[in-house]
Order: C-alpha cells, then sequence, then structure tokens
C-alpha cells in the first residue's frame, strides 16, 4: 500500500469514498481504516507511527466535528498528511476546518476543502505526491489533467 485512508468514524466514508475513487483512477494502491482520535487514541498512533514501515507514503485523513484526526496523526508520523474536513451536521464542515487548518508550527497537515471535493482532490494530491517518484502515476495524472483541459475546449459554449 501507498496511501492510507484513515477516517474518524465508519460515517465518514461517503466522503473518504472519493479519495479511494481518486486513487483507483491512477492505480494506486491504498488501505482504509477507523482510526478515531478520540476514541481509539492508542491505536491512531499505532497506525501512525508503524506506516512508514508498512510501505505507507501518503496518509489522508478525514474527520468531522473537533476533527483531531488529521493533526494527531501528523504528530505521530514524518509521513505527509493531508486532512479532509468532513462536513457535519452542527456547522456544515466550518468545524471540521478549522480544528484540521489551525496546526501549530511545526506540525504540517496539508488541508484540502471540506467534504467531497475535498476528499477527491486529497486523492488527487495523494497521487500527485506518490508521482514524484513513480513515473507511471505521475503519467496518468498528467493524463487526467489533459483529458479535463480537453473537455472544457471541446464545450467552449454552455448554452449547448
Amino acid at each position: 500500500m501507498k496511501v492510507g485512508i484513515i477516517m474518524g468514524s465508519k460515517s465518514d466514508w461517503p466522503t473518504m469514498q472519493h479519495a479511494a475513487d481518486m486513487l483507483d483512477l491512477f492505480n494506486v494502491p491504498y488501505e482504509t481504516k477507523v482510526v478515531s482520535a478520540h476514541r481509539t487514541p492508542h491505536l491512531l498512533a499505532e497506525y501512525a507511527e508503524s506506516a512508514k514501515a508498512r510501505g505507507i507514503q501518503v496518509i489522508i485523513g478525514g474527520a468531522g466535528g473537533a476533527a483531531h484526526l488529521p493533526g494527531m496523526t501528523a504528530a505521530y508520523t514524518s509521513l505527509p498528511v493531508l486532512g479532509v474536513p468532513v462536513q457535519s451536521k452542527a456547522l456544515s464542515g466550518q468545524d471540521s476546518l478549522l480544528s484540521i487548518v489551525q496546526m501549530p508550527k511545526g506540525i504540517a497537515v496539508g488541508t484540502l476543502a471540506i467534504g467531497t471535493a475535498g476528499a477527491a482532490n486529497a486523492g488527487l494530491l495523494a497521487a500527485q505526491i506518490i508521482g514524484l517518484a513513480d513515473p507511471t502515476v505521475q503519467a496518468a495524472v498528467e493524463k487526467f489533467r489533459a483529458e479535463q483541459t480537453q473537455t472544457i475546449l471541446d464545450n467552449p459554449n454552455p448554452a449547448q
């Protein structure tokens, strides 16, 4: 596995599945796991500390509400951690976004947009990071980007 996709609860999967779908598009192997920063803190520490030895190169962490999962993961590993704020019912994900983006100096978490767009972009960004050392993944990302560009060029008139 090259990417770990973790989330605070099973209910986060409908959002985080978009990261997995993007990684599938680029044939990047990944694993998924529920790891709660609040309910299973020892499991979180074990997961993050063992990730590099297991071949993980990037971790995507999705969480809602207090959303400590990505930040706590980053505290336990030197691997890149990408945080996805899962949209919450109480504050529409703004609470999650602020919890993830406001990391203290010295513990970095790349924070993406709230919800499914953020999850998909986390998968894309993880593939771009993996692509730095894997020419096959890099070529797949470049093809994806070229196809997006061509779609717009082929359909410039919004009225048609």
